[in-house]
């Protein structure tokens, strides 16, 4: 018993310096990717490339390593795969380059911090968390997204001035023009947004909110799939393999222009960083570290972005920090961070555990019990108080 308490304190450990890693390619992605955008690289034929290279990593190394222990393939599961690859992989990285197109990367990290708020209420719609209006914990929580979610209305109808810097390398919301002269093609949705009276920014941070909710979305339903297919590479690569259908169908439709498919160095450099790091490795951890801390306390690292994307930025791009994504991103880091207070304070009361020689285990913000034995240690990934209190020696 010992020794499984030790494991499952070694993979705790390394999910969590897995997710902050995550944050540090997705900040160095976000600069990456912003350099081919101004390029004027089609935000269709990007994510093709990206998520057909990430596909073919994904299923090489699922295909060898976990051919031993990979469940039956049913309709439900191919049921749930399609929906992670439209949330997850299709819906979360068009609607993030589309709103990184006409923004900037330090605006596209500071609207991430929403993601835990929104995968907060999936979750509670799904059963995963629990809120009691009657409790000051329930109304802590309510209280919390309602912060958050303002902080993320701001960040769209205020910028203000600019705090830090002051030139970026390139204007960020002017359309940009291939080598051809005609303007990016860029489809009807984006072309008729505009007559509803919103500038290219508003437009680009409403784009961004919406890969906020895919990514949410994805991280919420697939907690319960990992549960019944637990190969969780290969769970990834049926995810990417879904998102690239949709892709090429979407591309179809959405991409007349035969140059729109040739690169240029710069691109080859963003795609191959965005597929092999951003697509392939990062997913592959997100997966693992959503079986083992669950969606709440995965999502809870993407405030993480605005700090390594702000930096980043700042020293590649020269690209100015604005007062709006200052006010509006505290305000998102404030409220996520009741929501984590009133979910740890819920938990101590729900999840009391016995104590066990030199102590008793102690939740933390949103995170499930795994061990009842470790003193000060929690392990996430489980929902099951009763099987906990048999982790002793």
């Amino acid at each position: 018993m010992a020794a499984a308490s030790e494991s499952l304190r070694g993979d705790t450990w390394k999910a969590h310096v897995g997710m902050a890693l995550v944050q540090l390619i997705y900040g160095g992605y976000h600069v990456l990717t912003k350099v081919a955008l101004n390029e004027g690289i089609n935000q269709l034929v990007f994510c093709l490339y990206r998520d057909s290279l990430a596909f073919i990593i994904l299923a090489s190394f699922a295909f060898f390593l976990e051919r031993r222990i990979r469940p039956p393939i049913t309709k439900m599961l191919l049921m749930s795969f399609f929906f992670l690859g439209l949330t997850g992989i299709f819906g979360n990285q068009l609607l993030f380059l589309i709103g990184l197109s006409y923004t900037n990367p330090t605006y596209a990290a500071a609207v991430q911090p929403a993601v835990p708020v929104f995968t907060f209420l999936f979750t509670v719609m799904m059963g995963l968390e629990k809120v009691n209006m009657c409790t000051y914990q329930g109304l802590a929580k309510v209280g919390g997204t309602i912060v958050c979610v303002s902080g993320a209305i701001l960040m769209v109808f205020y910028r203000g001035p600019a705090l830090i810097g002051g030139n970026e390398i390139k204007h960020i919301a002017q359309i940009k023009t291939r080598a051809s002269g005609q303007p990016e093609a860029s489809g009807w949705l984006i072309n008729d947004i505009p007559n509803l009276g919103l500038d290219h920014f508003q437009i680009g941070v409403i784009f961004l909110i919406g890969n906020c909710c895919c990514m949410a979305a994805f991280l919420a339903f697939q907690a319960p799939v990992l549960k019944k297919y637990p190969a969780n590479l290969s769970a990834t690569a049926y995810s990417f393999f879904f998102g690239v259908v949709l892709m090429v169908i979407a591309s179809l439709f959405m991409v007349s222009d035969t140059g729109d498919w040739i690169l240029t160095q710069s691109e080859i450099l963003a795609i191959v960083y965005a597929g092999t790091t951003a697509s392939a490795l990062n997913y592959a951890i997100v997966t693992w570290s959503n079986r083992i801390l669950g969606p709440a306390m995965v999502s809870l690292y993407n405030p993480l972005q605005p700090v390594f994307s702000s930096l980043l930025s700042q020293i590649f791009l020269g690209t100015p920090i604005y007062l709006g994504s200052i006010v509006g991103g505290s305000l998102i880091v404030v409220g996520l961070y009741i929501v984590t207070w009133a979910s740890y304070r819920e938990r101590q009361a729900t999840y009391e555990v016995t104590p066990h020689g030199h102590g008793s285990s102690i939740s933390q913000p949103l995170i499930h019990e795994k061990s009842s034995h470790q003193r000060g240690h929690i392990f996430s990934g489980s929902s099951s108080v009763s099987s906990n209190s048999k982790l002793s020696d």
